[in-house]
């Protein structure tokens, strides 16, 4: 820490006399005294002594396990932070479930000191013996560099993550079995050749007598893979499997003999305990340590036999799916082609769950719809650009390589000024909760060109954010402004002439834009500016006047003014109404990028006064196709949003949040094609742009 502070005062300090301020360190005195009566510190454990560096190891090896003690977990919290304790000289990665009924763990270890490990958690009381079938060990083992290569898809795990839940797997159960008494644990051996037998007696005609073979897993799982002659659920996550089982088991003598299984074993351990105890069904079986033990042991011991699994085993890690047979199951979401691979959507804000073929995933970059595809490419790609040449240079230079056409457009756009790039920095650095909020280069190339082609520059922008289309829409304005009097040397007022109004609620949005556009006001839209900018994320933000609203001068050809409202939609009813401190003259265009569920509320404004809207300017909405769900809101099937009983309540929340806005966008666009004061254009560029002209 000092070594950082004296470098920091040496490139940073003030200095005279050549001499250069350094921080000065306080005294610090340690005072050490032995106690002789203090006892001796307990020796390693056996598993700890002479243990290999982790490190060295080539290979990492995936594992999972889970334990039902049968006098649970005292305290969760505290028994977390001793696994992860214990297990920490091991360099474990994995997520590791925690709660009063027992402990769920899915981890990678380096192969090197697997063994210790295995030692290490047969020593813990809470696990030990309660392990059922011990620790399922995938048969293969990842290379190092395999593993932690993170260029297709991330690192299965990246850290040791020991989480404490009401339940180590979410059941939707009301109350609690007795987890022990779950049917019989059959073995992976014994498991294939019933299975076997089972396939023989349907080939024979003789299906009645055939065991009910029930896959507990969910419906994006059983898509890719599933044993020979079993039955899926067809749930979207575990909750939901016992109004399933209860329909299917219905009229079945508890006699008959039913199979059960799931990908590690533990889903079964619950499912069994209910068909057994809740349902009465004496003839219970579950597959011992589920498709990854029977994959292993099947590897091991009968590698000559034929797999009873057809297709990919899914797994909860960021591997995702592990390939057991060429049998390709599932359907891509793309292209309806025939295909064993599960990925998630590449957009972060998206995530979805999916089946898609290998030429799919390429020719998407990984997500699931073109909306998402152009998120990334817009959120995570610099356009490539070619040089500068005249039309006689064509073929002279070594040519660009686009994967795709937006690439391609966009590198074939005039490209936007470097301040727009700096604003995206500024805003990951200062705002980087909201950093894909930023409208992007294809949605402000195009706003600057509505802007530039409106009769008098005068725009109104709902929602600032941190004033990256604020500034492309002044641009629009100024080049109005160019074009009008170039010679008068006026520039645009409230009243009349180009005009910028933005209205933001959000405090911090609020000051970044306005630096923003204080910088761009006293330098222009150049390098200058640019310069100007990219100080921030150094110095951080200038002091800003607490003042509601901030009017600018830009260059002598436009005003701009930034107002914090706390509520647009009020403010701008009252500016229709002819009410209000500030009365601006009609505008030629309309932004809006504010609150999604009152988007109707802010058409209606706009269509009903010419006060706020000329008669035909146009009002310009984002986000009306929200991440491509208004398909799914259409039909008020929301099958892409797949929950399962791993998902967390931070992704149900945000699940939710996206039914909500997407059946909010889909009105607002069935509503606003109908309106007979309007025409409507959506454009399905990035998150989806609505375009509509009052009549």
């Amino acid at each position: 820490m000092f070594r950082r502070a004296d470098a920091f005062f040496a490139k940073h300090g003030s200095s005279k006399n050549n001499t250069t301020f350094t921080l000065k360190r306080p005294s610090l005195v340690v005072y050490v005294q032995r106690d002789p009566d203090a006892p001796a510190p307990p020796p390693l454990p056996e598993y700890l002594l002479d243990l290999p560096d982790p490190s060295a190891s080539p290979t990492m090896t995936m594992l999972s396990f889970y334990s039902f003690p049968p006098t649970g977990i005292h305290n969760p919290e505290e028994f977390a932070r001793l696994l992860k304790s214990l297990w920490k000289p091991f360099s474990a990665l994995g997520r590791i479930y925690v709660a009063p009924e027992g402990v769920n763990a899915q981890m990678s270890v380096p192969t090197n000191v697997l063994e210790r490990f295995i030692e290490c958690c047969h020593s813990i009381p809470e696990l030990g013996e309660y392990m059922e079938n011990g620790i399922n060990i995938d048969p293969v083992a990842i290379s190092r560099e395999e593993f932690f290569n993170d260029s297709e898809q991330p690192p299965p795990f990246t850290n040791l993550h020991v989480r404490v839940r009401s339940k180590i797997v979410a059941d939707g159960l009301d109350k609690a079995y007795e987890w022990q008494q779950a049917g019989y644990d059959m073995p992976p051996l014994e498991w294939h050749e019933t299975l076997k037998q089972a396939r023989e007696l349907k080939r024979q005609g003789h299906e009645e007598q055939a065991p009910i073979v029930l896959d507990f897993r969910n419906v994006y799982e059983t898509d890719v893979g599933r044993f020979d002659g079993a039955e899926p659920l067809g749930t979207t996550n575990f909750r939901e499997s016992w109004d399933v089982v209860n329909e299917r088991l219905a009229s079945v003598d508890k006699s008959t003999p039913i199979l059960m299984y799931c990908t590690g074993g533990i889903r079964c351990v619950k499912a069994g305990a209910y068909v057994t105890q809740e349902l009465g069904f004496t003839n219970v079986s579950r597959l011992a340590g589920g498709i990854i033990a029977y994959d292993r042991i099947l590897r091991e011991k009968a590698e000559d036999e034929e797999s009873m699994f057809k297709g990919t085993n899914f797994v909860f890690d960021n591997r995702l799916g592990r390939q057991i047979t060429d049998d390709a199951l599932g359907t891509c979401l793309t292209c309806g082609g025939e295909t064993a691979l599960v990925s998630n959507c590449r957009n972060e804000n998206c995530h979805k769950r999916m089946v898609q073929c290998e030429q799919c995933r390429t020719n998407m970059r990984g997500t699931c719809s073109d909306a998402c595809q152009n998120r990334v490419i817009n959120g995570e790609m610099r356009p490539l650009r070619a040089p500068r040449f005249s039309a006689y240079d064509v073929g002279t230079e070594a040519p660009v390589v686009y994967t795709n056409l937006d690439q391609y457009s966009l590198g074939h756009s005039t490209p936007p000024s470097s301040i727009y790039n700096e604003m995206e920095l500024n805003t990951r650095a200062l705002i980087p909760s909201g950093s894909h909020m930023v409208s992007g280069a294809a949605q402000g190339r195009l706003l600057t060109q509505l802007s530039s082609m409106t009769r008098e520059g005068r725009i109104l922008e709902l929602g600032t954010f941190t004033g990256y289309a604020t500034v492309c829409l002044l641009e629009g304005a100024m080049n109005v402004g160019n074009l009008l009097d170039s010679s008068s040397g006026s520039r645009g007022l409230r009243e009349s002439g180009p005009y910028v109004l933005t209205m933001e609620r959000d405090t911090v949005a609020f000051n970044v834009a306005a630096a923003h556009l204080k910088v761009i006001a006293e330098h222009g839209l150049g390098d200058s500016a640019a310069e100007n900018m990219c100080q921030y994320r150094a110095s951080g933000m200038p002091s800003l006047p607490s003042e509601p609203l901030v009017t600018l001068d830009c260059q002598g050809i436009a005003t701009c003014e930034l107002m914090q409202v706390s509520d647009a939609l009020a403010t701008i009813e009252e500016m229709a109404a002819g009410k209000g401190d500030i009365l601006p003259g009609p505008f030629d265009l309309i932004f809006v990028d504010a609150d999604k569920t009152r988007l109707l509320d802010y058409a209606e404004a706009c269509l009903s006064s010419d006060r706020l809207l000329k008669k035909g300017g146009l009002l310009v909405v984002d986000n009306v196709l929200w991440k491509g769900l208004v398909l799914e809101a259409s039909t008020g099937n929301f099958s892409s949003l797949r929950e399962t009983d791993e998902t967390g309540e931070d992704e149900l929340r945000k699940n939710r949040r996206a039914r909500k806005l997407a059946m909010k966008m889909h009105r607002f666009n069935s509503a606003i094609v109908q309106d007979t004061r309007a025409e409507v254009l959506v454009l399905p560029m990035r998150d989806g742009l609505s375009v509509i002209r009052k009549k």
